[in-house]
């Protein structure tokens, strides 16, 4: 009977600890008044910083409507996107709200929302290139924004591919232009928007090579926040929010 009473005084304990560190997070932003986001800063239009030195896009009007919904400010911040994850692991903020792919490797150590919108890999060459499709890229040099998941999929899938890294799609795009690399791989809707918006010579080459589901990153065992942020998202497609806001910076409704 001891046990017993000991077993249960244990495990309430645990349930008690575990509720406490569930509620953790959306506790601490409701006290604070503010949320912290994280971006690259380098993936326009979805996340950019402008000729005022702020940090604007689709994510983070998206990211700062979610905030307000939830009763907080939504402050957006930059970082290295291949230490963003890390990041959030240690506390530097409490969301990543950058166009990040949601994928069955990075949901065991973090979780997400519902994606928020949908797209997919591209490959992008100059025009005029001999490279009319991935099949094409064996011993080429392959632009890749170091960290994605588009690095990934050219590292597993492309033989004998020269990888080459950068920060972001402004990078690659000036690499592809001036010949020092054959094309590079990103998301079909960043590279598309991105080359329009520079008249630069780079065309689409081949078919979408894998659609990607987006959503907001936070850290595992917090379904509160993560309930309190999907209905946020909810609420904005119901009520139009989101489609104005894709249609400012994307010019089609990408959900």
């Amino acid at each position: 009977m001891k046990r017993l009473v000991l077993f249960a005084m244990v495990f309430l304990m645990c349930w008690f600890c575990t509720s406490m560190a569930v509620a953790e997070d959306l506790a601490m932003v409701t006290k604070k008044g503010e949320i912290r986001m994280a971006m690259s800063g380098q993936y326009p239009p979805f996340n950019f910083v402008n000729d005022k030195n702020e940090l604007t896009g689709f994510d983070v009007e998206i990211g700062k409507e979610v905030a307000k919904r939830i009763g907080v400010e939504g402050t957006p911040l930059s970082t290295a996107w291949d230490g963003i994850i890390a990041g959030l692991l240690a506390n530097k903020y409490e969301l990543i709200c950058g166009s990040m792919a949601i994928t069955e490797e990075r949901l065991k150590s973090i979780d997400f929302t519902d994606p928020y919108y949908r797209s997919g890999a591209q490959l992008f060459v100059k025009k005029g290139s001999s490279i009319a499709s991935v099949k094409d890229l064996d011993g080429k040099k392959v632009g890749v924004t170091l960290g994605t998941t588009y690095e990934k999929w050219v590292r597993e899938n492309i033989a004998n591919a020269d990888v080459r890294t950068y920060k972001g799609v402004p990078d690659m795009i000036l690499e592809v232009t001036t010949g020092r690399i054959d094309g590079f791989i990103t998301d079909k809707i960043v590279g598309a928007l991105a080359i329009k918006k520079n008249n630069v010579p780079i065309a689409l080459a081949g078919d979408l090579l894998y659609e990607e589901k987006m959503g907001i990153a936070l850290r595992q065992n917090n379904p509160g926040l993560k309930a309190a942020m999907n209905a946020a998202l909810a609420g904005m497609k119901e009520d139009g929010t989101y489609k104005a806001i894709s249609m400012k910076w994307l010019g089609i409704d990408v959900r």
